[in-house]
């Protein structure tokens, strides 16, 4: 026992000295090895592998899984570098980044799962393409779950008398639920993470238009030759009953497009109005534009929830259950973070230091492709919005720089962040739900490896075209 007391009275002092020595959040990164991102690493691993090998379990115990990862960094991390430091880490993580985040995701989760359209058209190939044109463009307003809730159910009940309409909800998940997401803050959670941490909110659109209009224009053409291929091999078959019938398309909900403008001018608020004035807690200065940012978002949410007639919400399936599962699992995602963004800040000098030589030319300039490609390579099977922070960090972190000088390698991030999100199911979250809402209507989606056959086929091919073109 008094040998026991003394180990822990060292452990208690080593935690005095660190927080003496280390400013409030400065955990030291430079020093820090390797395992540090170990549990950051188990916590994407088991986002991406625990929905696929052990679904229900997942579903009833995803909060503990991230509660795991996460006390395997707070406590070595209180241990090791002292409470102040610790804690003025977390703070700066939740505060300035998770918090708005979730905010922001909840209201757009809200708002657009009060849009209702209902009726429908006959699904010929070119009403598909325009029904998939209109979802990619709404994709960077509402957010790509947000226009996946709101038009897949439309597409589907169009194509339903159809017997070949796998590839309809393929393309769906290429263009809705990831690339038509990148050309705001508002379309993929990694872009708003970057507005969050600088980023100008039209930068996003101008400098991914370019590499955007041409995966849509490319993916739009493909789409409307394959599906016309597939519309004539069944010409000459007996048709189907449809279980749908064609009937006038009607808006529900409507008072929440309204509610939406209210989003982008409460984020655009917020990155042109500077009061200058910020209240802080534990050394972190939370301004004042942010946090009337947030409480616009969230009073935005409320009116939608009060406005919002109940059968327009169930004509959604819509329920909480869905930003229940991500406020949870990125609150994990975003503790576990906190020693690899650390890492990464310190460089060269850090653990990560052959990475860094990775995405670094001989002459010390950024290799593009290659944050396009690791990027996207992560973004494909882990979550898209961790692995933009990650690049974001490993290309300096400063976004003004990034902004101008570092335009090529930021707009390199952006894209492979977003656009690979669609090479898994597990890439994006909406792909998944997209996949549950067609299955569940009975279209006979392929499995994990055969998407990624389709995706492998159809989106590397086109990613490397952009490579020679964008970022040589």
């Amino acid at each position: 026992m008094a040998s026991f007391l003394r180990r822990t009275g060292a452990v208690l002092a080593l935690c005095l000295i660190s927080s003496a020595a280390l400013a409030a959040g400065d955990i030291g990164g430079a020093t820090m090895g390797a395992a540090w991102a170990l549990p950051f690493a188990g916590m994407l691993l088991s986002i991406a592998l625990g929905p696929v090998l052990f679904p229900h379990f997942w579903e009833l115990n995803y909060g503990k899984f991230a509660a795991f990862w996460s006390v395997l960094v707070l406590a070595p991390l209180v241990l090791s570098r002292g409470f102040d430091p610790a804690l003025g880490a977390l703070l700066h993580m939740g505060l300035l980044d998770y918090i708005p985040f979730i905010i922001l995701l909840f209201a757009l989760f809200t708002i657009a799962g009060g849009i209702l359209i209902m009726g429908n058209l006959r699904g010929t190939p070119a009403t598909n393409t325009v029904l998939l044109a209109i979802g990619t463009l709404m994709a960077s307003f509402v957010g790509t779950t947000g226009a996946s809730i709101i038009m897949i159910r439309p597409i589907l009940r169009a194509n339903d008398a159809r017997r070949h309409n796998v590839h309809i909800v393929v393309f769906f998940i290429f263009l809705v639920s990831n690339i038509g997401g990148s050309l705001t803050p508002l379309g993929d959670p990694p872009l708003f993470l970057g507005f969050l941490r600088g980023v100008s909110f039209f930068w996003t659109t101008t400098h991914l238009l370019p590499e955007t209009s041409f995966a849509v224009i490319v993916l739009l053409a493909l789409f409307y030759g394959l599906d016309s291929w597939f519309y004539r091999k069944e010409g000459g078959l007996r048709s189907l009953k449809d279980p749908t019938p064609d009937r006038d398309i009607k808006l529900y909900g409507k008072v929440n497009i309204a509610l939406l403008g209210g989003v982008i001018l409460a984020i655009l608020m917020s990155a042109s109005w500077k009061p200058g004035v910020a209240f802080t807690v534990h050394g972190i200065a939370v301004e004042w534009q942010n946090l009337a940012r947030d409480v616009i978002l969230l009073a935005l949410a409320g009116f939608s929830l009060k406005l919002t007639p109940g059968p327009v919400r169930a004509g959604n399936e819509f329920s909480w259950g869905p930003i229940k599962e991500v406020a949870k699992l990125f609150a994990g995602i975003f503790i576990c973070i906190i020693p690899v963004l650390a890492m990464l800040q310190a460089g060269r000098n850090g653990a990560f230091a052959p990475l860094v030589g990775l995405v670094t030319n001989p002459d010390g300039s950024a290799n593009n492709a290659a944050y396009f490609w690791l990027a996207g390579g992560l973004s494909s099977f882990l979550d898209n919005a961790p692995t933009y922070l990650v690049f974001f960090e490993l290309a300096g972190g400063d976004p003004q720089r990034l902004m101008t000088t570092g335009a090529l390698t930021l707009t390199a991030i952006s894209a492979g962040a977003v656009f690979m999100g669609a090479n898994s199911y597990i890439g994006n979250a909406p792909n998944f739900m997209v996949y549950a809402i067609a299955k569940d209507r009975k279209v006979a989606m392929p499995s994990f490896f055969g998407y990624m056959l389709w995706s492998g086929a159809i989106l590397i091919p086109l990613f490397l075209v952009q490579t020679l073109i964008f970022f040589r």
